[in-house]
């Protein structure tokens, strides 16, 4: 009888030995299918970040295309708008001289219709005297507002950078060349020479 008691004894411990192995089994099991789940959420998540991320710099590029389209279009509404601004600069550069000189047009016109009536020699006298007083109007309103001078040449010592000479003379009372009489008469402008004089000059033998 005790030998078969120690019999079922050892076949008991054999059972449970076998039992808690499987329970260890099971165990091992569960916890490798908690981490593969565990695994798949996390990629899951990461995939997700991820297509989230590339929406977000999509978006941010389509925007920032669209702010330089708009960028580009207005450089060239200002390009376009500062050529036509620099060529009404030019066209109208001279607007201001040409107000200046439409009066004296104006008397020009007036003194003309005037010269078609004149029938004695006080008239024409007087029509003169209204050409001049006009041409004098005209030299003094350049002069004095817009810097251009009409000079004299005659007597003076001449230059090639202010005569241009049409005739020339050999006298042997001139120790130089001098301008001996205007043709036509020259222009500065603010100091510079704009049209030389047309002259004749005296030349020494």
């Amino acid at each position: 009888m005790p030998e078969v008691n120690e019999d079922a004894e050892m076949e008991n411990e054999k059972a449970g030995a076998a039992s808690e192995s499987c329970a260890e089994d099971d165990d091992a099991v569960a916890s490798g299918c908690a981490e593969d789940v565990g695994c798949s959420v996390s990629e899951e998540q990461s995939v997700q970040t991820e297509a989230e991320r590339i929406a977000e710099l999509e978006k941010l590029l389509a925007m920032e295309h669209d702010l330089y389209l708009r960028k580009a279009a207005d450089f060239e509404n200002f390009r376009k708008r500062t050529v036509k601004e620099k060529q009404e600069a030019i066209d109208f550069a001279n607007q201001s001289l040409l107000l200046d000189i439409i009066p004296i047009l104006d008397d020009f016109e007036r003194a003309l219709k005037a010269a078609g009536s004149a029938q004695t020699p006080e008239d024409f006298n007087t029509f003169k005297d209204g050409i001049d007083m006009v041409e004098k109007r005209l030299i003094s309103q350049l002069e004095n507002k817009w810097s251009l001078k009409r000079f004299d040449s005659a007597g003076e010592p001449f230059d090639p950078g202010k005569h241009e000479a049409l005739m020339m003379e050999k006298s042997a009372e001139t120790p130089e060349a001098v301008v001996q009489e205007d043709f036509v008469k020259g222009y500065m402008l603010r100091g510079r020479v704009i049209r030389p004089a047309k002259v004749k000059v005296l030349m020494p033998e």
